[in-house]
């Protein structure tokens, strides 16, 4: 019974196998006719009609254009993502270095994306944070840009407010903490009752504050930040309801926050208004001229932001006619409000968009080689393209195919580049964070960042792959007459991958100006001298529990007596205290302590703006301390002391600009509007106290035993002082248990804070620079070695015929730096416009460096033609090489 189905299956099977030979062998007749009738010259249409017809007749060309019409589009996508991997995996070599070139342009676009996209686009991590606002006061016209806030002024904006729908306060303070295994000097944020309110921000324990913690009387309470939380308290989750001693009372915890950026800078704990003794004290918040705060508010639901900054600078002409004389016309009072989001990120803003930009020309320098090294392929491949097309394939499958493997070759290199994003991550951040508290928001690579990386991807694959695809002509027939397999580049597409040579060169030398220009201005940085000496200083903060020392005189003896207990340690030369010392990193974010200042005997003109100065207060040491040279007078002494006789000291700047060429020592001057004067007995030498890029602000020096207040040690040692922190910090807690010790570093360590964001900058820009570098040099070199394959018989003949091997080497060479030299001109021109039109961004970028300076394009230009010679060279030196009776035989 089985017999006759296994003899109908037998026979089934027979057919089949017969067809399939029929076919392959009908196939493989048709590619040799097909050849040939191209070969005599026939359109690769006709030549497979002419082949079709003498292998199948009329009803099998018809039935195989009907099946070109109807083409199975995934079928077809499939097969060509197939063939495209079996084309990656037979050319190794090509695949591993177009994803190489490829994975660091996406890698470090990828990375730069992510801390554009983590500080400057990414929503804020409040409540509807976009309604968020900052109020600032301003006095344009006596170059205030930051005024802050009195009590009365934050009262009047409530009272008369429309467009907010809340308005808080904050300003920050140091206490000192006790309670803990030692004193604690903390940075404290004093905040009104609905400040986390109004931030739309929840606790992560505990609560934050009510109305009832600002009233007078109310028991003093704290909310810790996430950060102090983690780092001294050890994230102790039972630490709600835990009491410390600040401001000699308790202060108990009743709130832990959660991970978020705090503006407008970084505190270890939050306190109410009425906590805080400066704000709550009833002289404080009378005085309409006492501004220390800053002011926050949200916006109304449907209120855009330019109906709330015309409401707060109606507010602020309102206050200005009501008190003419707290708000003098002539120093252009006004008050703005700005989103949240941009105060946030205004300074990042500029090196952020900077980077990103130099990085997209990274990325573009990669797609060029890898589009030349594709060029290069697709001439090898040209007589498969030429028989694929004899076979029916059309231009467009030829393109799509083409496509099909720039793309595949783009995404491994996406793949590989999001790899090198996640480990170079981190030390972005820490670049991040000297630019804006949002740093910390820059995590791992999320959904929008692989997204993005996914779409550069394309992109990558679609740019460098279009070139060559678009590249395959229509007429194919000398590709199928060639019989080595290999054909000659045709004219335009020579011009093609020179342009492209020419591209990369132009923009190389574009990003390499910039990373010039950079390192330039650092270089100009590093050589600027402070003014002071910076060797074997050290620096600490100490913070004395101050309910003990309540009066001057008492303050006086304490600081005294320190000083004296520490100049007998062991090691120290000299000692002295400060409120503030040169290149505090604090100070520098911060800007000039600035004063008014009123010189007796000089009146003001009418309108005229009354000088401003930075006030210092210092005990006498703090000169010799420094090696802070005197130029005239004399310097503090232990005799300065006598209220009655308040003295002070100026530096030249201040002198020059108020007092000319006339002596200042022994005129007096006032720093509290007229309620006191004091003699200048001295002038000292200019420091650049705010950043080595900024001029010397004019500054006043007053005795620490005349003021009050002068938080800072400074101790020049005989070792290397960072040998002595713990030595120093036992004798303060000898001295005083109850004084706490932090922000410990040495002047060294300050000065090189302060060159940490140029050179930082600078660093990135030359990393990016010499990776463009580094690809141009390898996309020339494959250029020339391309070159010199194809010109193997005409370089045959010219040894053959006595040419000498040098002559040889200086014709290869000649052709690679003639394009370079293009590029260099083309460069040159770009970067000109560019810096152009530039200048004015990028001048704050720079010091002491032009955008145009001539010396970094000249250096520039002979760091890339080295470069690009020594790639040229490479190539052309195996010419010399060459046997000339094989370079005859090699076509």
């Amino acid at each position: 019974m089985l017999k006759k189905p296994l003899r109908k299956l037998s026979a089934f099977l027979f057919r089949h196998r017969l067809e399939r030979e029929m076919e392959r062998e009908m196939r493989f007749h048709l590619e040799r006719e097909t050849e040939e009738n191209m070969r005599r010259g026939m359109p690769p249409t006709s030549a497979r009609r002419a082949a079709l017809l003498s292998f199948g007749g009329v009803e099998r060309f018809k039935e195989e254009c009907r099946d070109v019409q109807r083409p199975r589009r995934l079928e077809t996508f499939w097969q060509d993502v197939q063939y495209g991997v079996r084309m990656l995996r037979k050319y190794p070599s090509f695949t591993l270095l177009a994803v190489l070139t490829l994975a660091l342009g996406i890698g470090v676009n990828t990375s730069i994306f992510s801390v554009v996209y983590g500080v400057l686009l990414r929503p804020l991590p409040y409540r509807n944070g976009h309604e968020l606002v900052v109020l600032r006061q301003q006095a344009p016209l006596a170059g205030a840009d930051n005024l802050g806030f009195s009590v009365k002024e934050i009262e009047d904006y409530r009272a008369q407010n429309q467009a907010l729908e809340g308005i808080v306060e904050h300003h920050s303070m140091t206490f000192t903490l006790l309670g803990g295994q030692e004193p604690e000097l903390i940075q404290t944020g004093v905040v009104s009752a609905n400040f986390f309110d109004v931030m739309g921000v929840k606790p992560l324990l505990g609560r934050t504050f009510l109305p009832e913690d600002e009233a007078h009387g109310a028991e003093a309470v704290l909310v810790l930040s996430y950060k102090y939380w983690q780092r001294s308290q050890h994230g102790d989750r039972d630490i709600v309801g835990k009491r410390f001693r600040m401001n000699d009372r308790p202060h108990t915890v009743i709130g832990v926050l959660p991970p978020v950026p705090q503006y407008p800078n970084e505190n270890d704990v939050y306190m109410p208004t009425a906590a805080c003794p400066t704000r709550s004290s009833e002289r404080f918040m009378a005085n309409r001229n006492a501004r220390m705060m800053s002011v926050f508010g949200r916006r109304k639901p449907g209120v855009p932001l330019a109906q709330a900054q015309t409401d707060v600078a109606t507010n602020a002409n309102r206050m200005q006619q009501q008190y003419p004389d707290v708000y003098p016309a002539n120093r252009g009072f006004r008050a703005v409000a700005t989103d949240l989001q941009d105060e946030l990120t205004q300074q990042a803003r500029q090196t952020f968009l900077l980077l990103l930009g130099t990085a997209g020309l990274v990325l573009l320098i990669a797609c060029a080689n890898v589009a030349n090294l594709a060029l290069a392929r697709v001439l090898r491949r040209e007589r498969e393209m030429a028989v694929r097309a004899a076979l029916g394939a059309s231009r467009g499958r030829l393109i799509r195919l083409l496509l099909t493997e720039s793309t595949l070759l783009a995404l491994l290199g996406g793949a590989l580049g999001i790899v090198l994003a996640i480990f170079s991550t981190g030390l972005l951040v820490k670049f991040a964070e000297r630019f804006t508290p949002r740093a910390h928001e820059i995590g791992v690579i999320d959904g929008t960042v692989l997204g993005f990386a996914l779409a550069i991807s394309l992109l990558t694959g679609l740019v460098f792959g279009l070139a060559p695809a678009l590249s395959i002509g229509q007429n194919l027939v000398p590709a199928l007459k060639d019989g080595s397999g290999q054909s000659t580049a045709s004219p335009a597409r020579q011009r093609l991958r020179n342009s492209l040579v020419v591209a990369q060169v132009a923009v190389s030398f574009a990003l390499l100006i910039v990373a010039g220009l950079m390192t330039r201005s650092l270089l100009k940085l590093q050589q600027v001298k402070p003014g002071f000496d910076v060797e074997r200083v050290l620096v600490m903060r100490i913070s004395p529990n101050w309910s003990k020392y309540q009066s001057n005189e008492d303050y006086r003896t304490f600081s005294q007596r320190l000083l004296d207990k520490l100049k007998t340690q062991p090691g120290v030369l000299i000692a002295a205290l400060s409120n503030n010392y040169p290149l505090n990193p604090l100070g520098i974010t911060r800007g000039p302590n600035r004063n008014e200042l009123q010189i007796e005997g000089r009146p003001l003109a009418p309108g005229e703006l009354p000088p401003q100065a930075d006030f210092r207060v210092v005990t006498p040491d703090y000169f010799d301390t420094l090696r802070l040279p005197l130029v005239s007078g004399r310097l503090f002494n232990d005799l300065d002391y006598d209220p009655k006789k308040p003295v002070a000291l100026i530096n030249q700047a201040l002198a020059r600009h108020r007092f000319g060429n006339d002596d200042p020592v022994g005129h007096r001057l006032s720093l509290d509007r007229g309620e006191s004067w004091a003699t200048i007995v001295g002038v000292v030498a200019d420091v650049k106290s705010y950043g080595l890029q900024s001029a010397a602000v004019d500054e006043v020096y007053r005795p620490v035993a005349q003021t009050f207040g002068a938080g800072f040690l400074l101790a020049r040692t005989k070792v290397e002082p960072a040998g002595l922190i713990r030595q120093l910090r036992g004798a303060v807690y000898d001295f005083d248990p109850e004084t706490a010790i932090d922000h410990v570093r040495t002047l060294e360590d300050a000065r090189s804070e302060a060159l940490a964001s140029p050179r930082l900058t600078a660093t990135l820009l030359s990393l990016f620079a010499a990776l463009a570098l580094l690809i141009t040099a390898a996309g020339i070199a494959g250029v020339m070695a391309l070159a010199v394959a194809q010109r193997t018989h005409e370089i045959g003949i010219r040894l053959a015929l006595g040419a000498s091997k040098s002559a040889v080497l200086w014709l290869v060479l000649e052709q690679g730096m003639r394009l370079v030299l293009v590029g260099l001109a083309v460069g040159s021109s770009g970067a000109l416009v560019l810096t152009r039109v530039l200048s004015a961004w990028m001048n704050t970028l720079l010091f002491a460096v032009e955008p145009a300076d001539p010396l970094t394009y000249l250096l520039v230009a002979l760091v890339l033609a080295a470069a690009a010679a020594a790639a040229c060279y490479l190539p052309a030196r195996r010419v010399t090489g060459i046997n000339p009776m094989i370079a005859l035989r090699s076509e």
